[in-house]
């Protein structure tokens, strides 16, 4: 590499801790930790009062404009725990906490392009993929009607879980350890633990080893 590649890419990495330390005054509730990616100056954040925002280190992400958001309402909670990756070559990656909501991510986790929306609560344990264009909802999002209101219920996704592209897991659902769901199902129901699922809606098919080596 050529002294005036580094001293760019040196620059650059400056003008990046300096826009998360703007960002970090603008939204009191936003910890960064100093070893995360400094790409995540390139995020949008959106953090209302009293919600707060912890990224831990080495969580990373790709160098690209709009393409990483977090929307956290009024004492929203989100973690991104330490070396977790949030993919955005393919597709945005979008965090969205509504008011008092909590969303807790990783560690060693990946988000591949990837939609997680909590207006009560949604955890995803160590280890876990959340595949390319897939969603992770904790509501109903709308009143279905005028007698039937929207409904939220916690997420839970255990260690090692692998869902798939395109997979949409709706509220109240539990994805057991070391489980996976195949491309395109449709999570209504818990799955066990050691469970590949799939389907539309996601039913038990098969059975999963230890997934604590994979990549």
């Amino acid at each position: 590499m050529s002294i005036f590649l580094r001293l760019k890419l040196h620059a650059l990495h400056q003008c990046d801790l300096l826009t998360l330390g703007r960002r970090k005054r603008e939204f009191p509730g936003l910890e960064i930790d100093s070893q995360a990616s400094s790409n995540l100056a390139l995020a949008r954040f959106s953090l209302a009062e009293g919600a707060r925002l912890r990224i831990a280190a080495g969580v990373v992400t790709e160098r690209r404009p709009d393409a990483l958001h977090f929307l956290l309402g009024r004492n929203a909670e989100v973690e991104i725990g330490a070396r977790t990756w949030l993919r955005t070559e393919v597709g945005p990656v979008y965090i969205v906490a509504f008011e008092g909501a909590r969303i807790r991510i990783g560690p060693d986790c990946l988000l591949n392009s990837a939609y997680i929306s909590a207006k009560r609560s949604i955890e995803i344990g160590t280890h876990s993929f959340v595949g390319m264009g897939s969603r992770v909802f904790d509501s109903d999002q709308h009143d279905l009607d005028d007698r039937h209101p929207e409904a939220s219920s916690p997420v839970q996704i255990g260690d090692h879980v692998w869902i798939a592209s395109d997979v949409s897991v709706l509220k109240g659902v539990c994805v057991g350890d070391h489980s996976v769901v195949g491309t395109r199902s449709l999570v209504t129901c818990s799955i066990p633990p050691h469970s590949l699922a799939f389907g539309c809606p996601a039913t038990v098919r098969g059975a999963v080893g230890d997934r604590t080596k994979t990549r």
